[in-house]
């Protein structure tokens, strides 16, 4: 395979939806932060990448026809540089809106799982490594709480973009805009079913519930334990 779609955009954008769009129109596999979730070595390529280490970019998309989302955005103009008859998706919204979704989601991950799983399930620990180095650190510069700053980040990214890109190449897309203008850029007929709507920030937020409910009863039994143990010593 080679990669026919490179998506330069930032997550929380509607990859989810465009990813599945891509799919159902044909140019699937796509890549999206969901792959280095399930498959470890998806993580190390994307970490050794975040520590400035060469990677070779037709071994991490040998399997995939797009990419879109984080961590891949990130690199998007190597791998445009590495691909260069690749057409170049950038997936749209407000940038103050991409913001508090981001800071609703994505940004509270992180620090929610539990160091004690982290310690226990290495690829997790990598992967979360991989996502504080790629994002927060190297796309954002440990600034992303700083509103002003990242907000401007974003509409940077899209004036570079538009710069490096040529126009002839480039699809700058909303999910609100639909089939019509995405399947005009890649020559396919629309499709007669809706355009995918993912709930995703509703999915993240549940499992940052779920970690942190995790994180709170590991805090609850490791007292127990002490407790017990005391109790245990004085007899």
């Amino acid at each position: 395979m080679t990669l026919k779609i490179i998506g330069a955009a930032p997550g929380r954008t509607g990859t989810v939806s465009l990813m599945t769009a891509l799919e159902h129109l044909g140019f699937g596999p796509c890549h999206h932060m969901k792959a280095c979730i399930e498959k470890p070595q998806q993580t190390k390529w994307f970490l050794a990448a975040a520590n400035g280490q060469p990677v070779d970019w037709h071994e991490v998309f040998e399997h995939y026809h797009s990419a879109v989302d984080w961590p891949a955005s990130a690199y998007y103009k190597a791998l445009f540089e590495t691909f260069p008859d690749a057409l170049v998706i950038f997936s749209d919204r407000p940038a103050e809106a991409w913001y508090d979704s981001v800071a609703s989601t994505i940004y509270q991950v992180v620090p929610s799982l539990p160091k004690w799983l982290r310690r226990i399930v290495p690829h997790l620990d990598r992967w979360g490594q991989m996502v504080e180095k790629t994002i927060w650190q190297n796309e954002l510069s440990g600034r992303f709480e700083e509103r002003t700053f990242t907000v401007q980040f974003f509409e940077n990214r899209l004036a570079e973009v538009r710069s490096v890109i040529p126009p002839e190449q480039l699809l700058v897309h909303s999910a609100t805009e639909g089939w019509e203008p995405l399947c005009r850029f890649l020559d396919v007929a629309i499709p007669d079913i809706p355009y995918p709507r993912a709930n995703e920030a509703a999915r993240i937020q549940r499992a940052i519930k779920v970690l942190k409910a995790l994180n709170y009863f590991a805090g609850v039994v490791a007292i127990a334990v002490v407790i017990a143990a005391v109790a245990l010593s004085a007899l």
